[in-house]
């Protein structure tokens, strides 16, 4: 199977979190049938500069993310680390993160989220 880039749902989320201004949401998954059960998301996060996601808790999953372009700040339990195209993070289950886009171009995070 192929899924074409025009074929994926795209969806805007103002605040998402509790962060601020408004993340473009590009899902690759239907639904979390396509992740055979084992997750219910894998996504293109889209910042513009100055755009966050608030810090949230996994509970009973983890959440990857892997930096395609840009540059941010991620809330790693707290701690406040500067991330760049490249990167991963990984969110184990019971612990929290969140991103901010602190530079001056679009910051693009492929999110997967996977069942514990």
């Amino acid at each position: 199977m192929i899924r074409r880039a025009e074929e994926c749902k795209v969806s805007y989320r103002e605040r998402m979190r509790e962060g601020d201004g408004t993340t473009m949401m590009t899902d690759f998954i239907t639904g979390p049938e396509e992740l055979n059960g084992k997750g219910r998301l894998f996504s293109k996060m889209t910042l513009n500069p100055g755009c966050s996601v608030g810090f949230h808790v996994h509970e009973g999953e983890s959440e990857l993310y892997y930096i395609m372009k840009g540059q941010g700040l991620y809330n790693d339990g707290g701690e406040f680390v500067p991330v760049s195209a490249g990167d991963m993070t990984i969110c184990p289950p019971g612990t929290g993160h969140g991103i901010a886009n602190n530079g001056d171009e679009v910051l693009e995070v492929v999110a997967l989220i996977l069942n514990a």
